[in-house]
């Protein structure tokens, strides 16, 4: 199966080509990779006789891998400008992140809501899309299996985290929620886009 197709599973089926194209360009190694909770993709530059490397959670949703793919392609064009001269997310990046955004910009690709949350985003673009929470809101509002955002618990709601983990939702504390761990009561500061499973009954 060819780079197109396969790529098309992932990503909006308009940029598969150009994605497929900077794969080829590059002579980049992709690899849609397992789910990694602290990072939706990781690029890598040449090592040791290997070189570059790309990988990006396989479970996102279409338009989300192609903000995430696009980001680690500015990594690699920034190391093949710079090498490791700039800083990772310097004004160099942001300046190939814009750059790379905009032949999908120029097709259409994205929804008027995305376009939006993402014009802004790239005003001054940070280290993962998720940093930024209009453009991660918008992103996740395009994720087929729909997931209940801390933000959206009332105060003193009972929920669990992956692990299993009980809490009880507190005050907001600047851009955080204060969290009680049921049993242990230490408190943690959860992200308002922290997916969450609210206790039933």
């Amino acid at each position: 199966m060819d780079k197109v197709k396969i790529l098309s599973k992932y990503l909006p089926e308009e940029a598969a080509p150009i994605i497929a194209k900077w794969i080829e360009h590059y002579k980049c190694q992709f690899k849609i990779s397992r789910n990694r909770n602290t990072k939706f993709g990781d690029y890598r530059p040449p090592h040791a006789g290997q070189g570059h490397r790309i990988s990006v959670n396989y479970d996102l949703n279409p338009y989300a891998f192609l903000v995430t793919t696009v980001h680690e392609f500015a990594h690699l064009q920034t190391w093949n400008e710079h090498e490791g001269r700039v800083k990772p997310h310097g004004i160099e990046w942001k300046q190939n992140f814009k750059k790379m955004m905009r032949p999908f910009f120029d097709k259409q690709i994205f929804p008027s809501d995305l376009t939006m949350a993402i014009t802004a985003y790239l005003e001054n673009p940070g280290a993962s899309s998720c940093s930024d929470v209009n453009l991660f809101r918008a992103l996740k509002s395009y994720d087929s299996r729909q997931v209940v955002l801390i933000e959206s618990l009332e105060e003193r709601t009972i929920f669990t985290i992956k692990d299993g983990r009980e809490f009880t939702k507190g005050e907001r504390m600047r851009k955080r929620f204060k969290c009680v761990e049921s049993g242990s009561g230490r408190v943690y500061l959860f992200s308002p886009l922290a997916e969450v499973y609210p206790k039933v009954g």
